[in-house]
């Protein structure tokens, strides 16, 4: 190892340190640990461009272990990307900084995901290596590797402790994904000391058992072993990548090296001047870097630089050779390329003709549109049978067949949630994934992080409420859509017919920035005379009454045509019945618009929904009432549970009465 190469590792380990100590708040032990590892795999492996982040052919950097974000902040620093400069490394973790305390998508330049729950991460890299692969068997021609990339992965024993690590790890290995390369920081030690109090098993045991191979750096600072390991991955074209490195949590610090304490805490400033000396820093002025450290990885990026002018050079040959391509290329990266294709399908807004389950109808909209969005890519968790999820003639993706787009997650609603973020994160492709409503909980966490990103997933949870019937109060949703809707940057659409099912796969596959949740029956629901693309707007007027009502009725999905039933009763009254399909997009339109369906000076309302009541009071307010789930459901016919829970055009009726 040069002597600028260890000055230039130990620059991470520095700045680091130094604004980990300055922001008085940050986990130390990772960048210490991991420095000379990203510092060979970033400098001599990795193709990216600090130039140009957005390189469509860049390799895929993924920081599991989130919590060390200083490690990437600084490797993005020195590297010279997007001008994230020393101030920025300064205002680590302040309010308003380029510099989060985990990292974030779309807010610091060079952050491929946002990273925070461990284990995440690892499930965004699988996904990032499936859309690689997929892409690279639509584009690339012979002589003409337009999508060639690697996915690197970091984390360390707490990801692989999370059990979404081993849901995503095991379908890659079954895809024999081998362009993906986890990097495994083993440094046996967690927030509580050391691992072996809750993690004795043989992680490379179970990593080959998952059809990885294995390979193990022994010195986590020995960059010709952690090279040559690297590149005995890359040559594995088979499977999967799992490298081992043996790392010291906190190196360098002689007071914090190997212990629990270096993990989430500052080292305090005399381990600071301490870690200083030991490394033989030239300077204990906070955040110092020598000019030659700068001007090295200025030159290794001017190298980067020159991979990527490589790769333009051949790409407008491949353009020119193959036309046809490049305009399906551009049509795989426009933004606005899904709104485009829905304007193309002339049968997409198809009158309803029949009553019909919305799960059913939503794959007949899938299959309708998935000629038009040839990037269009999905599946479920085992259950697209019942979700209505497959795409017919367009293939199924396995390690035989990369061009399929068809998804099979297998039973792993997490791990695919997390895998679906990674597809949609790498770019070129739209995305969708499917389960059971229930199962939204297990969804949950890689859910949040899709709205955290600001990325428009597209997810179908079908079987939405007792309507499930025989399967008993396991299998029927309750408080899922109260949690969803308490998402921030989420919509929830809940729709009550074929049209309004229309309108929420439009929504959905529009979006630009916010994930989307349709939440559908396996029961039949009649078409609506009222229903109409206002469902777009979240809420609208779907049948009403002469002058101002003096009782509304506010449903969403199968409740709707209780409700318009419900108002036949109330003949002596004027009632107004408003659809509330999806309550989040309602709540974006004006005040205007929003007084227009629910007039304030009309108090007495009625929600009704077979699911919880949970933020419902919004909209009845103090003078309003429910017909909604109190408890779980129960095991027997859906028509039998609907009369028993009391969701009936008469009891919703009373109910109305009782105001």
């Amino acid at each position: 190892m040069s002597n600028v190469e260890t000055m230039s590792i130990n620059a991470i380990r520095i700045l680091s340190a130094d604004a980990i100590q300055k922001a008085n708040s940050g986990h130390p032990g990772l960048p210490l640990g991991c420095a000379s590892a990203a510092y060979e795999l970033w400098a001599n492996h990795l193709n990216h461009n600090p130039a140009d982040p957005d390189w469509k052919n860049r390799d895929r950097f993924v920081l599991s272990g989130g919590h060390g974000s200083m490690l990437l902040y600084s490797l993005l620093h020195l590297f010279g990307y997007g001008n994230l400069s020393k101030e920025d490394l300064m205002n680590f973790r302040q309010l308003g900084s380029k510099t989060p305390g985990h990292p974030e998508y779309g807010h610091t330049v060079g952050v491929e995901a946002t990273t925070g729950p461990l284990g995440a991460g690892m499930g965004m890299a699988v996904g990032m290596a499936i859309a690689e692969s997929h892409l690279a068997s639509v584009f690339n021609k012979d002589n003409y590797p337009v999508v060639d990339h690697y996915t690197y992965v970091l984390g360390g024993d707490g990801c692989m402790m999370e059990g979404i690590s081993s849901e995503a790890f095991s379908l890659a290995g079954t895809l024999g994904l081998s362009k993906l390369i986890v990097l495994y920081d083993s440094n046996q030690i967690s927030i509580e000391g050391s691992t072996d109090i809750a993690f004795t098993e043989d992680v490379q045991k179970r990593m080959e058992a998952f059809h990885f191979q294995t390979i193990t750096v022994e010195d986590g600072n020995d960059l010709g072993a952690i090279a040559r390991a690297i590149e005995e991955a890359k040559a594995d074209t088979e499977r999967p990548s799992f490298i081992t490195i043996k790392t010291q949590i906190g190196f360098g610090c002689p007071a914090k090296q190997g212990k629990a304490s270096a993990h989430g805490e500052p080292l305090g400033a005399d381990n600071i001047t301490a870690l200083k000396e030991n490394l033989g820093w030239p300077s204990t002025e906070p955040f110092f870097v020598p000019e030659e450290v700068y001007s090295h990885y200025k030159k290794l990026a001017e190298e980067k630089a020159e991979t990527e002018a490589a790769w333009n050079v051949m790409f407008a040959a491949y353009c020119e050779e193959y036309p046809e391509m490049e305009t399906l290329w551009n049509a795989y990266h426009d933004p606005d390329g899904t709104e485009k294709a829905i304007e193309a399908c002339a049968d997409f807004w198809k009158k309803p003709e029949k009553a019909d389950a919305t799960r059913n109808i939503s794959g007949q909209i899938l299959n309708r549109v998935k000629n038009y969005i040839p990037n269009l890519i999905g599946g479920s968790a085992d259950l697209a049978p019942s979700n209505k999820t497959n795409m017919s003639e367009v293939g199924d993706y396995s390690k035989e067949d990369r061009s399929g787009r068809n998804m099979h997650f297998g039973v792993r609603e997490l791990g695919m949630t997390a895998i679906g973020n990674g597809m949609l994160l790498h770019g070129g492709l739209r995305t969708y994934i499917a389960t059971f409503f229930v199962f939204s909980d297990y969804t949950k966490p890689m859910a949040r992080l899709a709205s955290l990103m600001g990325i428009p997933q597209t997810f179908v949870f079908t079987h939405d409420s007792i309507g499930v019937g025989e399967d008993g109060p396991t299998h029927e949703p309750i408080e899922q859509l109260a949690m969803l809707r308490a998402m921030p940057n989420f919509h929830v659409f809940r729709p009550c017919d074929e049209t309004e099912t229309e309108a929420a796969w439009y929504s959905a596959l529009t979006s630009k920035k916010t994930p989307t949740g349709l939440v559908l029956t396996r029961q039949n629901l009649t078409p609506m005379p009222g229903s109409s693309k206002e469902a777009l707007k979240g809420g609208y007027v779907i049948d009403d009454c002469e002058g101002t009502p003096d009782i509304i009725l506010i449903a969403s999905g199968s409740e709707v045509e209780l409700s318009v039933k419900a108002k036949e009763l109330l003949s002596d009254r004027k009632v107004r019945v408003v659809s509330m399909p999806c309550m989040d997009l309602f709540e974006e339109q004006t005040e205007e618009y929003k007084e227009s369906v629910l007039p304030k000076a009309v108090r007495k309302r009625v929600a009704v929904e077979a699911l919880s009541d949970f933020g419902w009071g919004k909209y009845v307010g103090l003078d309003g009432a429910y017909v909604t789930m109190t408890g779980f459901g129960a095991s027997g016919p859906a028509g039998q549970l609907f009369d028993h829970f009391g969701f009936t055009a008469e009891r919703v009726a009373e109910v109305a009465k009782s105001l």
